[in-house]
């Protein structure tokens, strides 16, 4: 055996290499970053944002916006711009402009990412509440190259819970699995990129609305996605004279469990949602004596995160929309009900009865009495 293998490593020797397909990096450009956008004609815009490895450039990145009616095509484009040859396989981040997402056909723009094996699809899919320009053609000096901020930006809003992590994979399952309705991730461009929270998509991929950070998070609680959560509320009945709100109370959320259960009765679906929050404080504006009281403090809680969800939720019924998956729960124990609706599942939850009930304990005051 090592008589074999000795001669399989001298073999190895006189194999020529393939220097002469080396490429170096100076001679990439490496997409990280792509956006599509439309211009104030309604014509399509492509964006490419490419780190530079010239030690002569003194701006260490370098972006193109190029009109083309298809992804492939503004590729081409590209190609004719760039001094390296174009790498896709890297790209990190999928900027939308919301005027795109208007469009209910916008997705298919999105065939050559995943018809082509170059693409990477792991990017992040993120909308952009005004130009995409602004933010392709942003360069922070206090920051890594953009790209890199806003990957790092993302993922970590994600693990705060204050947005959801869509990469191109999931995007791909969300629009077309009948049973949930897609949720992507929300930019604005003022003095820096700022998170805005989750943008919900109807199931032919339009734009519906926007879910604040807090609302996010409550999104994530309920897809059963939700990592460090801190929640405000604000309890009724407390002092609210001056410009400090006294009555706003902070928690953190230790490990949100959450069970859902499903029926179909009378030709509608009913979902009961059990939240349990097992909460410590935070912060508390008001004077609350917590040992004696907490019974009462924990029941003003539970009322007004029950109200946000229900509010939420209240939404997303009325524009027949389902970021939750309520509808792989009705595929899994109501089938046949939920077959004869599954080609228009958000008409069909926009007229179920969803009950939810939110229980918290309060588990940890903090180090203060």
């Amino acid at each position: 055996m090592k008589r074999w293998l000795s001669l399989g490593l001298l073999l190895l020797l006189f194999v020529p290499g393939c220097s002469s397909d080396k490429i170096n990096v100076e001679d990439l450009t490496l997409g990280l970053m792509l956006g599509m956008d439309l211009d104030q004609d309604n014509h399509m815009v492509y964006y490419l944002s490419s780190p530079v490895f010239n030690k002569e450039a003194k701006k260490k990145n370098e972006e193109f916006g190029r009109k083309a009616e298809t992804f492939r095509q503004s590729m081409t484009g590209f190609d004719a711009m760039t001094t390296g040859v174009t790498i896709r396989g890297k790209v990190q981040v999928m900027l939308v402009g919301k005027r795109v997402l208007q469009h209910p056909d916008w997705f298919r723009l999105f065939d050559v990412v995943y018809r082509d094996a170059k693409y990477s699809v792991n990017a992040r899919v993120v909308a952009v509440d005004g130009p995409v320009a602004e933010v392709i053609n942003f360069y922070p000096l206090d920051k890594p190259r953009l790209p890199l901020h806003l990957t790092r930006l993302i993922d970590t809003a994600n693990r705060r819970s204050i947005t959801v992590k869509t990469t191109l994979q999931e995007m791909h399952r969300q629009m077309y699995e009948k049973g949930i309705t897609p949720s992507i991730s929300e930019v604005k461009m003022g003095k820096a990129v700022e998170v805005k929270g989750t943008a919900v998509l109807n199931e032919l991929g339009k734009y519906a609305e926007l879910l604040g950070l807090q609302e996010s998070t409550l999104l994530l609680i309920l897809q059963d996605r939700a990592k460090e959560v801190n929640l405000s509320v604000r309890i009724p009945g407390e002092d609210e004279r001056g410009p400090i709100r006294r009555s706003a109370i902070t928690f953190r959320v230790k490990s949100a469990k959450v069970k859902i259960k499903t029926k179909h009765v009378q030709d509608k679906f009913q979902f009961d949602i059990n939240i349990q929050l097992p909460i410590a404080l935070s912060e508390r504006l008001f004077p609350f004596d917590v040992r004696k009281k907490g019974d009462k403090l924990q029941k003003a809680i539970e009322e007004q995160v029950k109200r946000q969800f229900e509010q939420m939720i209240g939404g997303f019924q009325k524009h027949q929309i389902d970021p939750i998956g309520l509808g792989l729960y009705a595929r899994a124990y109501e089938y046949q009900a939920y077959k004869k609706v599954q080609d228009h599942w958000g008409e069909a939850f926009a007229k179920a009865d969803v009950k939810l009930s939110v229980k918290t304990e309060i588990t940890d005051m903090g180090p203060v009495k």
